[in-house]
């Protein structure tokens, strides 16, 4: 269609027709969507985004699974439709760290489904991109199916093969919102009343969000690529250069479209020890950096296309080309080329260009149902290289309410565009953000790695003393919370026997602190600041009846009492874990975990509820403190009038009573498998119950005890951490919970559980404690049985009770026995582990309920 074929209404309209929202567009339809439209302010295909200034380089492995397997996805989606050149992708290491770095890749690339991976030497890598001067490197990492896309003949294949009306040269000027929820799109050429709306704007994300009210964290940054002149080296290459643009209507420079429509005849490279990457066009050569210091554009300053120039590209900085301004890199752009690629030394170029694409705070996409606005979702920050995956997964979600690609489910909480915290959409965060994931674009981050900038926004009331009492902060969900207490030093000569060292990749950042607060946890008391923990308060008519509709355990529970219960999506995929408290007739407190839990589960809850239930998320209203240990009890008595004895305070209920003047609500629960409970206050008494807690414990050897212990020990005692071990890909009865799931009962996402137990579980998580070695499996590792990867870590630390290393992992059922032998390769070494039943601590809960 053109523009003057507008409709005036229509189901779904994609704003945006670049890489994603054509994408969104073409699986929506594929999945039997009707009536979609699909707007972009530019001509069609080549509408001045990102999608058609992009180099179309693919490389897929990623640490992040989502990631790999959106790439993976659009990797096979577009040599399928013939729009990728399956050249292979090359990254090589300069130094010994980068090496280290590179046997990871091939470790995610074992662990999520990358088929061959190879580790090369400097000859191998020579032998496939010639170009390369074998003394300059160390060793390379080879992905078979990398390759290059052509971004301007995908987007033609998507307008000729989609049954939705595409639309160009019309600008998006007002998104219409009625009672919360999107009612139409207005352009320049007319308004469209719709249902549902994506906003797939990429570089204008902010922009377009902002005509809806949302505050979108997505920040444009500029970056360099350029294409030498024909060279000589290349010269047996065939050019079709000034024919691949031919009748299409093209902004700006021209000779961008064409030499990015140009394909590669060897391996794309990448040189990530200076922040670089390279492909061939034909015979010449193209060349891109990330090794220059962020150039961030004002989100509100985008602009469109001019006769002159392409909206989404800059003039070329030579100085950022030639000078070494990245904070972390001791050479220019062109130096390190250079060296490498001895022959691009002397070359002219013919092509060179600042193009813009955009980063969220965190470095990856924000995608799915805006929490403000229903039926307004988003598919942001998005390559080409994992476009088409994504366009699948949202179009899942859309359909189906379960985000998926075809191999199952996908993980969707380090991805949903509602995992932001409330201060991320302000501009200066969200851009300096932004600026920082771009320099560490190519970067080693270190484990556990934090920001120095914009530090302090979120703290407890208990702040003051943790700081007193030398807490290491690190920040999650914006929230300052404690992984250790240097106050706690002494305890590690106390504990020095069962505290091993921790070398290598796996101990940066860490602190024999971390078990000591573990051990002493065990045999003493501890205090645990759970603030950045959220309460949801649901009360009003039919509450009772609306949380049985949305949680999969029984919900018919006597006041004063608490279930541990799940929510789930459609597909049966678990959103979240949660812990019911039922407070009075209709009134009930729900707790979900820190981080991006209260913004994802707390707004399902609330869209799902009826007019007279009120759902009311208490994201930071409330302190609390988790006093944990087997002396918990004598320091909580020493503080209240209230009974807490085991008969007068039994496991898993509450109560509504005072420690010392403090109003709280105490949870019989503990998330470390030792005697304890949560003691929930309005925030403006947390300073006093720490106090109170504090100072009467002195002579029972009270500690604060940072997130560090927390982790091992809840992995002890196999406790589910939301994110981590349970996600939308998971099912309960995979996950281990199944008794967190009453079949009686009516809720959502049943059907799909039924289903999946008519199929028969084919996939269960188990504990791995390693053989011979106290050595922690890291996240993301394959697990082996006869040198097939049959899982991966999702979780490990060292146990420091029960002096084991420990990993969780997903493996096949029949893999899943006690007694299993398996191995995990992580940072290049093979170690021997077993399976095991668990919990592996106190499998008779005898600690817990005393």
């Amino acid at each position: 269609m053109n523009a003057t074929d507008l409709p005036d209404q229509s189901t779904t309209v994609v704003i945006g027709a670049g890489a994603v929202g054509c994408s969104v567009a073409y699986h929506l339809t594929e999945l039997g969507a009707d009536d979609v439209t699909v707007v972009d302010q530019g001509p069609l295909p080549v509408t001045g985004g990102s999608s058609v200034h992009a180099p179309g380089i693919m490389f897929q492995t990623s640490p992040s699974k989502v990631q790999t397997k959106a790439a993976y996805y659009t990797s096979r989606f577009l040599s399928d439709i013939g729009t990728y050149d399956e050249v292979g992708g090359i990254e090589t290491a300069r130094s010994e760290e980068r090496m280290d770095f590179l046997r990871r890749r091939f470790e995610w690339a074992t662990s999520y489904g990358l088929p061959d991976p190879e580790l090369l030497s400097p000859e191998e890598v020579g032998e496939r991109l010639p170009l390369v001067d074998e003394e300059e490197i160390l060793g390379g990492y080879y992905s078979p199916t990398d390759g290059r896309v052509d971004g301007i003949e995908t987007l033609q294949w998507y307008i000729e093969n989609t049954p939705a009306n595409f639309v160009g040269d019309t600008e998006v000027v007002d998104l219409e919102v009625s009672n919360g929820e999107i009612t139409s799109v207005v352009t320049d050429k007319g308004r469209i009343d719709c249902d549902r709306c994506v906003i797939a704007t990429n570089n204008w994300g902010y922009q377009t969000g902002q005509l809806a009210g949302l505050d979108l964290p997505i920040a444009p940054v500029e970056h360099q690529y350029v294409v030498t002149e024909p060279m000589e080296e290349l010269a047996d290459a065939d050019s079709a250069v000034g024919d691949n643009t031919a009748g299409l209507d093209v902004p700006g420079n021209r000779a961008i479209q064409e030499y990015m429509s140009e394909g590669p005849n060897r391996p794309v490279g990448r040189d990530q020890d200076h922040s670089l990457y390279f492909r061939t066009h034909g015979d010449a050569l193209g060349m891109g950096s990330y090794n220059h210091e962020a150039l961030s554009v004002d989100p509100e300053e985008m602009g469109r296309n001019s006769e002159d120039q392409q909206s989404s590209v800059r003039g070329f900085t030579k100085k950022h080309w030639e000078r070494p301004t990245h904070p972390d890199r001791d050479k220019s752009a062109k130096q390190a080329f250079d060296e490498l690629l001895p022959a691009s030394a002397d070359q002219e170029y013919a092509v060179t260009e600042n193009g813009i694409f955009v980063f969220t705070p965190d470095g990856m996409p924000a995608v799915g149902p805006t929490a403000q606005v229903d039926g307004l979702w988003t598919a942001l920050a998005i390559w080409w290289t994992h476009s088409a995956g994504y366009g699948r997964i949202v179009a899942e979600w859309m359909e189906n309410g379960v985000p998926r690609l075809p191999s199952g489910p996908v993980d969707s909480g380090g991805i949903h565009v509602r995992r932001f915290e409330p201060h991320a959409g302000e501009k200066d965060f969200f851009v300096d953000r932004g600026a920082k994931r771009y320099e560490q674009v190519y970067s080693i981050v270190e484990p556990r790695w934090q920001p120095d900038d914009h530090r302090g926004l979120r703290t407890s009331p208990f702040y003051e003393q943790q700081r007193d009492l030398g807490a290491e902060f690190v920040q999650s969900g914006g929230w300052e919370s404690a992984q250790y207490y240097e106050s706690n030093a002494d305890l590690v000569d106390r504990y020095e026997d069962q505290i091993p060292e921790q070398d290598g990749w796996q101990g940066i950042n860490r602190s024999p602190v971390q078990g000591a607060e573990h051990l002493h946890t065990r045999e003493h008391v501890s205090m645990f600041d759970m603030t950045t923990f959220s309460s949801i308060m649901v009360s009003g008519e039919g509450s009772g009846e609306f949380l049985q509709r949305v949680c999969s355990n029984d919900m018919d529970i006597e006041e004063g009492k608490v279930r541990y219960s799940l929510l789930l999506n459609e597909g049966g995929g678990i959103l979240a874990d949660v812990t019911v408290v039922r407070l009075g007739d209709e009134e009930y407190m729900v707790t979900t975990g820190g981080g991006n839990s209260p913004r994802i589960h707390g707004s399902w809850l609330e869209e799902h509820a009826p007019e007279t239930v009120s759902v009311h998320v208490e994201e930071g209203a409330k302190s609390t403190i988790g006093l944990w240990g087997p002396k918990s009890r004598l320091l909580l008595q020493r503080c209240t009038d209230a009974d807490v004895s085991n008969d007068g305070f039994p496991y898993f209920s509450a109560k509504q009573m005072y420690v010392g003047e403090v109003p709280v609500i105490a949870l019989r629960v503990s998330y470390v498998g030792e005697l304890g409970w949560e003691l929930w206050t309005p925030s403006e008494y947390g300073r006093r119950l720490w106090e109170t807690l504090w100072e009467a414990g002195q002579d029972l050897d009270v500690r604060p005890m940072g997130g560090g212990a927390l982790e091992s020990m809840r992995l002890e005692k196999g406790f589910r951490l939301w994110g981590t071990d349970i996600d939308t890909d998971s099912n309960p009865f995979e996950a281990g919970l199944p008794f967190a799931v009453d079949m009686e009962t009516d809720f959502i996402g049943k059907d799909a559980l039924e289903a999946a137990k008519e199929e028969g579980i084919d996939s269960r998580i188990t504990p791995l404690t390693l053989d011979d070695s106290t050595d922690i499996a890291l996240s993301g590792r394959p697990v082996l049985k006869d040198g097939e990867a049959i899982g991966y870590v999702q979780a490990g630390d060292y146990g420091y009770t029960i002096g084991e290393s420990i990993a969780y992992t997903y493996v096949p059922s029949e893999h899943a026995e006690a007694g299993t032998d398996v191995q995990i390769r992580c940072e290049g070494e093979l170690y021997d582990a077993t399976v095991r039943e668990e919990p592996l601590f106190d499998p008779g809960r005898e600690k817990i309920i005393r």
